[in-house]
């Protein structure tokens, strides 16, 4: 019997993996992929978009529960709680607490994250690129952590306390491309949305160069997963949350397509891949 395709999703706190890459954790779980999803803190310093659905003191609880809701909708086989806190934006007094994920000792958590390799034997491993979207510092922290044990598992002198070594084929970085990001601001100067934060962020940075995205996934089969994945995620939804300024026919289009880049093995210039599995390409140079 042949060994069941495997895909491990490693992000920094619930809501991560829907607002993300929902629709390819959903489309590759339809196509009978064992999807598991690593989440490294409980999302405390979120958002509180109702107070009647958290309080601070229960709002680790609860985004653990808006998880598990969304890993049904998107047919995730496991979900793998770390239990570090949220570390916060950066410059928040979040960033201090001892059990934050940035405090956390490195090699404890790539420590951890190799033994989940290593029993989960993914073919293909996600995590964010190194500035995490937009410089969260969990998705920075979490990015190093993931990268470390992806080339650690496979090596049996390093960590042989967390089982056999496994190396997986494919290491993907999730990569919204900068056009995305002007194409959803335009979209909401249109409407007379207020865009000063997302200019901000485009001058910091935002996005992936257009140029080094490998994969563009056409995830329309599983919109509607990833919708209601990201309607799971109740409390993050606030006054502030793009899918409610965005009117739902658009939104729609835009999540139907997601972003890679490949970061192992390392890309030809130009290089662009049909799936996060096959080994299909084609040159754009």
């Amino acid at each position: 019997m042949a060994r069941k395709r495997t895909l491990l999703a490693v992000f920094a706190h619930p809501d991560d993996e829907s607002f993300g890459i929902g629709g390819t954790l959903a489309h590759y779980a339809r196509q009978g992929v064992r999807v598991v999803l690593v989440c490294a803190t409980n999302g405390e310093a979120g958002e509180i978009a109702d107070p009647s659905l958290a309080t601070r003191e229960t709002l680790a609880q609860v985004r653990q529960a808006e998880l598990r809701c969304a890993a049904r909708q998107l047919g995730i086989a496991e979900v793998i709680f770390l239990g570090y806190r949220d570390s916060g934006m950066k410059g928040s007094p979040d960033n201090q607490h001892p059990h934050a994920l940035i405090n956390a000792p490195a090699e404890e958590v790539v420590s951890r994250l190799v033994g989940i390799i290593r029993r989960v034997r993914p073919d293909v491993v996600i995590t964010f690129e190194p500035n995490g979207g937009y410089g969260h510092p969990d998705h920075m922290t979490i990015h190093r952590h993931t990268v470390a044990a992806f080339h650690a598992a496979g090596d049996p002198d390093r960590y042989p306390e967390q089982g056999a070594p496994w190396q997986p084929a494919r290491l993907f970085y999730t990569a919204i491309p900068r056009s995305v990001f002007r194409e959803i601001r335009q979209r909401l100067q249109e409407m007379g949305v207020d865009t000063r934060d997302i200019e901000e962020r485009e001058r910091a940075g935002l996005g992936w160069p257009d140029e080094q995205v490998n994969v563009v996934l056409d995830v329309s089969d599983s919109v509607e997963a990833k919708w209601r994945a990201i309607h799971c995620h109740r409390t993050q939804l606030g006054p502030k949350s793009i899918f409610l300024h965005i009117p739902e026919d658009v939104a729609r289009t835009i999540l139907a397509r997601e972003y890679f880049a490949l970061a192992y093995p390392p890309p030809a210039p130009g290089e662009r891949k049909y799936d996060l599995f096959e080994n299909g390409t084609v040159s754009l140079g």
